[in-house]
């Protein structure tokens, strides 16, 4: 009986030695991600949500004649497409803004009588939609019983056939013009803040961009300079 027990003790004792190899072979643990770089996004994200930020184009410059310097420019421009309110797919709206301010310098010859600053945008639309129209023929047909005097009709039909002709035309540029300030002295100043342009019958991609138009006055003459802000295509 004792050496039974023994055996069986020893028996227990020698599992563990064998289920020790069985621990060593599970898969080790993976490694650990690396810390993102500060200001990174994750790697898995997509490109982040426009905005409307726009980068301002060098602003336009001009020297006139009788020695004075023109000069209007552009900064803090937003441009954010948005869903048109008739939901057509033919139409187009933006949500625009930005701050023009036109000025005018040095010692010219000619006494200054001030001018007007202008600021609006332009849109331009790849492919115009034009006339749209129903081409085909409407017929009218009967249908009944034959008898010895002839035919019963029982029932009349109109049986219209026909295709939908489509004109498009080359594109086209559209500008709007949001406010012109009259001025006595520059600098001048126009700000625009969430304001909505939209164009209709644009059936192609549509380009959008801003611009301003700086116009100079003295008794007898007119001096004008324009600025145009980066292109944004949609």
């Amino acid at each position: 009986m004792k050496k039974k027990l023994l055996a069986l003790a020893v028996a227990g004792l020698a599992l563990p030695a064998f289920a020790v190899p069985t621990a060593l072979a599970q898969p080790a643990p993976p490694a650990p991600l690396p810390p993102p770089i500060d200001g990174a996004p994750p790697p898995d994200a997509g490109p982040p949500p426009d905005n409307g930020v726009v980068a301002s184009a060098p602003p336009g410059v001009v020297m006139s004649p009788d020695g004075w310097q023109l000069s209007v420019a552009a900064t803090g421009e937003t441009q954010l497409p948005i869903a048109p309110l008739t939901t057509a797919v033919s139409s187009r709206e933006y949500l625009v803004g930005g701050t023009f301010v036109g000025t005018v310098t040095g010692n010219g010859k000619t006494k200054l009588n001030g001018g007007v600053l202008e600021a609006g945008y332009q849109i331009g639309c790849g492919i115009e939609l034009g006339q749209v129209r129903l081409i085909g023929s409407v017929g009218i047909g009967t249908s009944g019983s034959t008898l010895t005097g002839g035919l019963v009709p029982t029932g009349v039909n109109f049986p219209i056939s026909g295709t939908l002709e489509i004109h498009l035309k080359p594109g086209t540029v559209n500008q709007v013009s949001v406010d012109k300030k009259s001025f006595k002295a520059a600098p001048a100043r126009v700000t625009l803040k969430d304001v909505h342009i939209k164009v209709d019958g644009c059936a192609g991609q549509s380009f959008l961009r801003s611009y301003a138009t700086l116009t100079s006055s003295t008794t007898d003459t007119d001096d004008i300079v324009a600025y145009y802000g980066v292109t944004k295509s949609v």
